[in-house]
């Protein structure tokens, strides 16, 4: 947590693409107006809107999705917030930054227009500006809490036992982006390398992916994860690994994060083994559990045990399938706030895609990234305006005046708009 010293704040800010636009606008009203009543006006976030994807292209053109003034800009202050960014998944060379879709050039040159909408703004195909922004600014923690709030339909039965916080290694593992394409002649190169260097066959009509996990990058998580669990007075903290098979990557995650726990914790934790060894089972009082879990049992876990759960620390892969999991268990992504924390910069975002088939239609729910906006409230140290919303976004939901994608599962309920949503939000509080 970083708290500010100034009242009134420089936040940078991007809205997004697809429907950001207007899941923004509600979240900048709700977040002002707890701000406003919370402080009595003495607090004011000064926002600063700062440009990637679509809203990029139109202001800079040229390609450029990803400006340096932007990631200037983040650096400066520290502190930002987005909306979802186009993220193509296909192996076209460009896409469409107003429908995400995706579409081959033309005579080997970029298309005028977009195939589908007819828009303008189709740009050479990128990995993800999501994955950009997190190496470039070195945010090596995704992270996402996950809870339940009253009134939203869930598929369990109990979906109140689940209250975790994802910690999700940011910028290794197959995120890396090191991958060649098959038939490539780097491709070729890395199999024959393996092969007649290392007595490893792989297929020759193979695609090759690299997947680093560093002592650094592992150790680096896992402080942040045990940190917010003696910060937060939280009961365990919890690695997620498959080291049963990777066991010199997802193995060695597991293997460092205990030795991490070990050398800079010994007086705050208790391992698993050592609570069974040494403690007959009975956990020692003001101490934090060390535990692991292999990746495909987890899922499970979440869904018989969550209330044994607190915190869990990931590598990269898995914590972007187990933070889903648990979020579609209490409500869904719309209701799945995050963000990407480095040692000196937080970069706070909604944590679902553009959903571009709604752009502009003020449909959507926005509750991903208010939640998120409170995130970054709490993590500026104005906790009282954080939970303000809080209280508020539960009352709302539990009123059953929600936007279409909970009403349609909930008897007797409102349907709002977005931007209506956010002002019952705001008459709540």
């Amino acid at each position: 947590m970083k708290n500010i010293e100034s009242n009134n704040p420089i936040i940078p800010f991007i809205e997004g693409d697809g429907m950001g636009p207007d899941i923004w606008r509600v979240t900048k009203k709700v977040l002002d107006a707890a701000v406003e009543k919370s402080y009595n006006g003495e607090k004011k976030i000064e926002w600063l809107e700062i440009h990637a994807g679509l809203s990029a292209l139109k202001k800079y053109g040229n390609d450029n999705i990803l400006p340096k003034e932007s990631l200037n800009e983040i650096r400066k202050y520290k502190i930002a917030i987005k909306g979802p960014l186009t993220t193509p998944v296909g192996k076209f060379d460009y896409v469409c930054l107003v429908c995400s879709k995706e579409q081959d050039g033309i005579d080997g040159k970029r298309p005028q227009k977009c195939i589908k909408c007819g828009s303008e703004y189709v740009t050479p195909r990128f990995r993800s500006l999501n994955v950009g922004l997190r190496q470039i600014l070195d945010l090596y923690a995704c992270v996402r809490p996950v809870r339940w709030y009253k009134g939203v339909p869930c598929p369990v039965k109990h979906p109140e036992k689940l209250d975790v916080i994802v910690f999700r290694e940011n910028t290794e593992d197959v995120y890396a982006g090191i991958e060649f394409q098959e038939g490539s002649a780097d491709a070729k190169k890395i199999i024959n390398f393996l092969k007649d260097g290392f007595n490893k066959k792989i297929r020759l009509d193979s695609g090759i992916g690299i997947k680093p996990i560093s002592v650094t990058g592992t150790k680096r998580l896992v402080r942040k994860a045990i940190n917010y669990a003696i910060a937060q007075n939280l009961p365990s903290v919890t690695l997620v690994h498959k080291g049963n098979i990777m066991k010199f990557t997802e193995g060695a995650f597991r293997d460092w994060g205990y030795e991490l726990a070990k050398e800079e914790y010994r007086d705050k934790i208790v391992t698993e083994q050592e609570l069974w060894d040494d403690f007959d089972g009975k956990m020692p009082e003001g101490k934090i559990l060390i535990k692991d879990r292999i990746a495909d049992q987890m899922f499970q876990q979440v869904l018989l045990r969550p209330d044994e759960y607190s915190v869990i620390a990931t590598p990269n892969l898995n914590g972007d399938y187990l933070s889903d999991a648990c979020a579609a268990q209490v409500g869904g992504l719309g209701l799945a706030p995050g963000a990407n924390i480095g040692d000196e910069i937080a970069l706070f975002e909604a944590t679902h895609g553009t959903a571009p088939k709604y752009t502009g239609m003020d449909k959507v729910n926005p509750s991903s990234l208010i939640l998120s906006g409170v995130m970054m409230l709490k993590y500026m140290g104005w906790n009282e305006a954080g939970k303000m919303i809080e209280i508020s976004l539960a009352k709302t939901i539990s009123n059953k005046t929600v936007t279409y994608d909970l009403e349609r599962q909930m008897e007797g309920a409102t349907k709002l708009k977005t931007s209506e949503f956010g002002q019952k939000i705001i008459e709540n509080m």
